[in-house]
């Protein structure tokens, strides 16, 4: 019997699809098992790509890290030439000789030539007339007066032999009882050292003997800028103050900019300014002392603890120098804004001081420095402290040495000079008593 020929095909159709789905279920386990395989393969592609990654990323992190610390380290050598160099640019400094004398300052030891031949063309440029600079001296020694009485030269002995009992912070000082010129304490007093701002101190006794009007207006020029240094001052080029201003500024805030331009408005300028200096210096005896400009930023400015306290012997006499010195602070106008000063000493906002004339100064080359004329039990003292090693060593030896003498009083106090076997006989005197005085009025004298 022959089927017909639609289940034929039915039945074909049926065996077909059950061959196919055995066929299917015998494939299964291989296909999971190549799917599974696949999966690892791309998980092991994937991971060894994450782990390139993460190489070349702590690769890249560690290059950034040391190329930004050679850039922080190269930044940090090149920062102050290019904030000089910007600073310079601002204000219009940036001539031919300020760039030169700028590569000289940097590279002083590679390029010793371009230093002399700059120095030797701004020396050249601002020589005065022979004239100019001879009235000039003549006119700065006669404003001070040499008194007969008065003893121009000191016993080496009396400040050679160091006493230092405090062991103080300070590489050279020196404690002298003025009323009775005795020495009270001395430490490498004869030492030559740079001096920094207490060169403004005869600064100012120069700008005083030369008896210009003290009302007259000064501008501070690009000339003024500190290219040695390059220090910082609020006092910008075009500002106008009056001498008596900037006099003020120069010994209570130590203003930089206001010391050269009173140094540069002297009559016959700089070139005749600076002799003046160092010839004030020999008169008053201050054989170890020199001068080569009038702010102390050149570490040529050099001078002793012995010296020093002749200069202050000689400054009291100035009334606006004990003044200015020991102003504790003073507002400036400079045009639009006003500008607030204080004074660099900290001792003269203590109220357990009694401050008569004082000067700090600071360069790297000569530490802090400090000079004081004070009062201790109703006497002067003077006291010089140079090249202290901490930011306010010399404030900490100045409170030490005030309270070892009230500690120990004057009349407690051994003598250095008689410790060491040193007859104070005739011809042996302990510190020069001034022999300048500014020629003022008696009332202003206010001796």
């Amino acid at each position: 019997m022959q089927l017909p020929h639609s289940r034929v095909v039915s039945f074909r159709s049926g065996l077909l699809l059950a061959a196919l789905f055995a066929f299917l279920m015998s494939a299964l386990p291989t296909m999971a098992a190549t799917n599974t395989e696949a999966a690892r393969s791309v998980k092991s592609i994937d991971a060894k790509k994450q782990s390139a990654q993460q190489s070349r990323q702590s690769q890249r992190a560690r290059i950034n890290s040391e190329a930004s610390v050679e850039r922080k380290t190269v930044d940090k050598q090149a920062r102050p030439q290019r904030r000089a160099m910007q600073q310079a640019k601002r204000r219009g400094v940036a001539t031919k000789v300020a760039a030169e004398k700028r590569t000289s300052t940097v590279r002083r030891d590679k390029t010793p030539r371009v230093v002399r031949r700059v120095e030797a063309t701004r020396t050249a440029a601002r020589r005065p007339d022979p004239q100019m600079l001879k009235t000039a001296l003549v006119s700065g020694a006669a404003s001070s007066v040499v008194r007969a009485t008065d003893k121009l030269q000191v016993s080496a002995a009396s400040t050679a032999s160091n006493d230092d009992p405090l062991a103080l912070r300070s590489g050279s000082a020196l404690v002298v009882d003025e009323g009775t010129d005795r020495v009270l304490l001395s430490k490498n007093a004869d030492t030559a050292r740079p001096i920094a701002s207490l060169t403004k101190l005869m600064t100012a006794a120069v700008i005083l003997d030369a008896h210009q009007p003290m009302d007259q207006v000064i501008e501070i020029t690009d000339a003024d800028i500190d290219t040695l240094k390059w220090s910082s001052s609020r006092l910008r080029p075009g500002t106008k103050l009056t001498r008596e201003e900037l006099l003020k500024l120069a010994l209570m805030s130590s203003e930089n900019r206001a010391a050269h331009a009173l140094a540069r408005n002297y009559p016959g300028g700089l070139a005749a300014f600076i002799p003046a200096m160092n010839a004030k210096a020999r008169a008053l005896g201050m054989n170890s002392t020199r001068y080569v400009e009038p702010t102390g930023l050149s570490p040529e400015n050099e001078s002793t603890a012995h010296d020093l306290a002749l200069l202050v012997k000689a400054a009291y006499h100035y009334p606006l120098i004990r003044e200015f010195s020991t102003h504790p602070e003073s507002e400036v106008d400079v045009g639009q804004r006003t500008l607030q000063f204080r004074n660099t000493d900290h001792l003269v906002f203590n109220r357990g001081w009694d401050i008569l004339m004082q000067k700090t100064g600071y360069i790297n080359e000569a530490g802090h420095c400090l000079v004081l004329q004070t009062k201790f039990e109703g006497r002067r003292v003077i006291v010089v402290l140079l090249d202290a090693w901490g930011k306010y060593s010399h404030f900490g030896d100045a409170q030490r040495i005030r309270n070892w003498l009230e500690a120990k009083g004057f009349d407690g106090l051994r003598d250095p000079l008689a410790s060491a076997g040193v007859d104070r006989g005739v011809g042996h005197p302990t510190l020069v008593r001034t022999a300048y005085i500014e020629k003022v009025s008696p009332a202003r004298m206010g001796e």
